[in-house]
């Protein structure tokens, strides 16, 4: 066939796909569980003012949501299809867990972004995410949960760390309004540092800051270069550099080596604190950090909350296809009234949590088991073959016992 029948941006998952993604999801959930978190799963639709409302979507995010007309009756609500794991975390908190102090939740689950071409639509997701815990301890928590998930997929990552307020406290002093801080951040993200050159200029007093912000360093001391440089002309630096080089300083006395990068925030409209990303090389394969704001934008009740996301589909590609293959035996037999035969011994087998496969016609295995009308011929690994009548005969002779 000429055009695929896959719709844009789609994906299929083809059975060593799968082999990976549960893999994945395997090592993802017994870390999560390991840590006292507990799996939930929200809806695949949701209200589009809940993202809008909570300021989750910047105008350039915004164009590249699924939402529909919701229809109800005479009347209906703009929806989605969400594009945000966390929100639907949030809102599932507020409405049904709220009454406990706080929640440790986990989930494998996709989100759909509108993208050009056939760049992927679909991304799948292993997310977490702690409300109701307070910094740092939940920065730290959620940064060695991730490691070891990774490390139990024998994955290599770099880890990095930033603070969406070194920036933001730039801006600020800058003069530039929280809206075309969004858009200006878009741009950062996009590779654009003339930027920086922008921002430089309505700070004449300062350092070249687009030298600062591009450069990662390691340590509380890289931290306290930002605070020497830029401390008198921009005060509001002061409170980030403090969080992260919190954070930092534990990192290193946990000995988990990490690199600080100050324009390594992603999703910068909602973060609020410290924020982590784990790069394999230089791709990016999770991340996340701290939205204290989240919770109380859509319950109004303000609630310290952090979280983070390995991309699944990033993480499979790194995995070697290493699927053992199992050996089934085949059951070998023809059509007609040794066909039933055929599938009372599979059955027997199957009790066993033996491997088969039933095939009619001239193909064979090295374990295979050929039904005949006086019983069965059984030959295992490429042996010599022996003649059994009953089917609890057969079933010993496979498992040994």
């Amino acid at each position: 066939m000429g055009e695929t029948m896959r719709s844009k941006g789609m994906r299929d998952m083809l059975p060593a796909d799968m082999e990976r993604f549960r893999r994945i999801e395997k090592a993802f959930r017994d870390v999560c569980l390991g840590w006292g978190y507990s799996e939930v799963r929200t809806p695949t639709i949701e209200q589009l003012y809940l993202f809008t409302s909570a300021g989750t979507l910047s105008p350039r995010m915004l164009d590249g949501v699924y939402s529909f007309l919701d229809w109800d009756g005479w009347s209906g609500e703009r929806v989605v299809l969400r594009p945000d794991s966390t929100i639907g975390a949030v809102r599932l908190y507020v409405e049904q867990l709220a009454a406990a102090a706080s929640a440790k939740l986990f989930y494998v689950q996709n989100v759909f972004r509108f993208e050009q071409g056939d760049d992927t639509r679909e991304d799948w997701q292993c997310g977490v995410e702690l409300i109701g815990d307070t910094f740092p301890r939940g920065d730290l928590e959620l940064v060695l949960i991730a490691g070891e998930v990774l490390e139990r997929l024998g994955v290599a990552t770099t880890l990095e760390i930033s603070h969406p307020g070194i920036v933001r406290s730039i801006l600020d002093a800058a003069g530039i309004s929280p809206t075309e801080q969004l858009a200006l951040y878009d741009r950062l993200l996009e590779g654009d540092v003339s930027v920086l050159e922008d921002v430089q200029g309505k700070l004449p007093g300062t350092a070249a800051i687009g030298r600062l912000l591009s450069t990662a360093g390691e340590g509380p001391e890289f931290l306290a270069n930002f605070q020497t440089i830029l401390g008198g002309d921009v005060p509001g630096i002061a409170a980030p550099v403090k969080e992260l080089s919190a954070v930092s300083g534990m990192l290193a006395e946990i000995g988990l080596e990490h690199r600080i990068a100050p324009l390594g925030v992603r999703n910068f409209e909602y973060y609020t604190g410290p924020v982590f990303s784990l790069l394999a090389g230089d791709k990016r394969v999770g991340g996340g950090g701290r939205y204290d704001a989240l919770v109380g934008l859509v319950s109004g009740n303000e609630l310290p909350a952090s979280g983070f996301a390995l991309e699944m589909e990033a993480l499979a590609e790194l995995l070697p296809d290493d699927r053992e293959q199992a050996s089934a035996i085949t059951i070998r037999c023809e059509q007609g009234e040794s066909l039933a035969r055929a599938f009372a011994l599979a059955r027997a087998l199957r009790s066993g949590e033996t491997m088969v496969q039933v095939v009619t016609g001239a193909q064979a295995g090295a374990r295979e088991i050929e039904v005949t009308d006086s019983g069965y011929v059984v030959t295992l690994n490429g042996g010599s073959s022996q003649k059994i009548g009953e089917i609890a005969d057969v079933v010993r002779a496979v498992s040994g016992k």
